[in-house]
């Protein structure tokens, strides 16, 4: 019964540790617009070309990309066919989340992650580096490959968990708030 109790708390707290990484990684589309802009005008007017600043925005997008991927979890912004499931009950929802991610999503997510992990520790071993002379990160970029899947397998947790509760009835059940076609 105690591990009922702190469920809603262990779920508040997936729930804010992702919302706070998403809104966070968000602001990095506002800059990379930025430096894209600079680059645009350093380019065309100044003749003045950047490798550093034009991977910069490369990973920025990777950044927003991988590290949003749990977020939009969070926020059920996944392409999804609701043909069948609009029509189900909370209960029938919350089984297809609870399937779906016990039998799709952590599956994906740990295959992804395991056979990333000799990628990115050889990416470390060399502390590659950009072979156009821009950003000597290289090994950070192929980092979030491992991060996005933590992130995921978090959110992942915290969707298990609120899919368990809906079940129980101890929280509301998902209201759909996609476009529907009537």
């Amino acid at each position: 019964m105690q591990t009922a109790n702190r469920d809603p708390v262990l779920l508040a707290w997936l729930d804010g540790f992702t919302e706070v990484v998403g809104r966070s990684i968000a602001w990095l589309v506002v800059i990379m617009m930025v430096v894209q802009f600079a680059i645009v005008v350093m380019r065309y007017v100044f003749s003045i070309h950047s490798i550093v600043m034009q991977e910069s925005v490369m990973y920025m997008h990777a950044m927003v990309f991988m590290l949003g991927a749990a977020w939009t979890l969070r926020h059920d912004g996944h392409v999804r066919v609701d043909i069948f499931y609009r029509r189900l009950s909370a209960k029938g929802r919350a089984w297809v989340d609870l399937l779906g991610t016990l039998f799709l999503l952590f599956p994906v997510v740990l295959f992804i992650a395991w056979s990333s992990y000799g990628y990115v520790r050889s990416s470390w071993a060399i502390l590659e580096r950009s072979p156009d002379g821009g950003i000597p990160g290289v090994y950070l970029l192929k980092t979030l490959i491992l991060v996005m899947m933590a992130l995921l397998l978090l959110q992942g947790v915290a969707q298990v968990i609120r899919q368990l509760l809906i079940l129980r009835g101890k929280a509301p059940g998902n209201t759909i708030d996609h476009d529907e076609v009537v």
